[in-house]
């Protein structure tokens, strides 16, 4: 959706990270190294491959009611194995295949240990955790 959002010099991420808006995950390939993705992908071991082919810092996941054995969130443990942080936004929270409502209404559901030493909690609106980070 758009990469034209960069993250503040000396806040939550590395000077220089790019904050952006992909409806689908799949969008980020592509783009530069360390860029911090919001999507409206699902957290599925499939965007989990997305994300570390597009090498980002950072990614975010709709839970998708996270499903039969966990499908829905599955992306969580893979991107942890990887040394990538990532989280989930409930699936009642905001819409699937839509990033700018995973930004807007977005709750965190569930984050991997990556995530969670940056801060990422159950509960705690998507928005609120990155606002200090991005100006949002």
């Amino acid at each position: 959706m758009s990469h034209d959002e960069a993250a503040r010099p000396g806040g939550f991420f590395h000077s220089g990270a790019q904050f952006c808006l992909f409806d689908s995950i799949t969008e980020a390939v592509g783009g530069p190294p360390g860029q911090v993705v919001v999507s409206g992908s699902h957290g599925g071991v499939s965007a989990g491959r997305f994300a570390i082919e597009a090498r980002v810092r950072l990614a975010v996941f709709n839970d998708a009611g996270v499903g039969l054995d966990e499908a829905g969130i599955a992306a969580l443990p893979l991107l942890q194995a990887h040394g990538i942080a990532a989280c989930t936004v409930a699936h009642t929270s905001a819409r699937i295949g839509e990033a700018a409502s995973t930004l807007a209404t977005g709750v965190i559901s569930h984050a991997n240990a990556a995530a969670a030493a940056l801060g990422a909690q159950p509960g705690v609106a998507l928005r609120r955790w990155l606002q200090p980070r991005v100006g949002a």
